[in-house]
């Protein structure tokens, strides 16, 4: 049940970023979170935004390089 409060409020957190923060930033962080893309896979445009996205989001561990 705790996973799914956390999931929850993870989710509410990314709507209301949703409407501040680039659309391609957000979709990047999105699949970040879902495990379908790495930080990695991030365009060096737009890491910044996505690394603060995830932090935001509570899921910086979700941020690594190399």
């Amino acid at each position: 049940m705790t996973s799914l409060r956390t999931f929850a409020a993870r989710f509410s957190l990314l709507l209301k970023l949703w409407k501040e923060v680039p659309d391609m930033a957000m979709v990047y962080a999105t699949l970040i979170i879902k495990q379908r893309r790495t930080y990695d896979s991030v365009p060096p445009a737009l890491k910044e935004q996505v690394r603060q996205i995830l932090i935001d989001c509570e899921c910086e561990h979700l941020i690594i390089e190399g």
